[in-house]
């Protein structure tokens, strides 16, 4: 669970970057897509921590 939580972290924060390029391009599909990524992703990222803390308990 540990490596799956860094990943989707990883396509969080690649969410947020694509959000501030799609708002230079003012691209609006582009935007409703990363924000709904990262707010999808970042929020499965910040639940597992909460649930299981860092470093994850085994069981």
């Amino acid at each position: 669970m540990n490596l799956l939580m860094v990943i989707f972290g990883l396509i969080a924060i690649c969410g947020v970057l694509g959000i501030f390029q799609s708002i230079r391009e003012k691209n609006i599909l582009a935007l409703v897509f990363n924000a709904g990524a990262a707010a999808i992703f970042g929020w499965f990222v910040i639940m597992t921590l909460v649930s299981q803390g860092f470093p994850p308990k085994l069981h």
